[in-house]
């Protein structure tokens, strides 16, 4: 038997506000707190960026300013690029579909 390959689900910060914004639209407050529960559980691991890490996502914004790549998109990205990871999980095919990160061709779009 195989063994179970364990990865990490990394969340990188900025993300959460949107994350909060959209479950509160949609009137999914009790998911938010599933979510934060598991966070705190240990079911997913925060990537706190740094300086470095904004600065690489102004310069990812402003070259993909036909997209209209904000602040979060680039900051996934970036934390892709920091940790060496090709897989992101996103319900935002179009512009992680596009960009182009620094440590391989193309992202994994997830789920296929």
């Amino acid at each position: 038997m195989a063994d179970d390959v364990h990865e990490d689900f990394v969340v990188p910060t900025h993300t959460l506000v949107e994350l909060n914004y959209w479950l509160r639209k949609r009137r999914a407050s009790y998911v938010w707190k599933e979510f934060v529960d598991d966070l705190a559980a240990g079911a997913y691991r925060l990537y706190h960026p740094d300086e470095n890490d904004l600065v690489r996502a102004a310069e990812l914004e402003a070259q993909y300013a036909s997209l209209g790549l904000g602040l979060v998109d680039a900051s996934v990205i970036v934390a892709c690029e920091r940790l060496g990871e090709t897989k992101v999980a996103t319900l935002n095919r179009r512009d992680f579909s596009v960009v182009r990160p620094r440590n391989c061709d193309a992202l994994t779009l997830l789920p296929a």
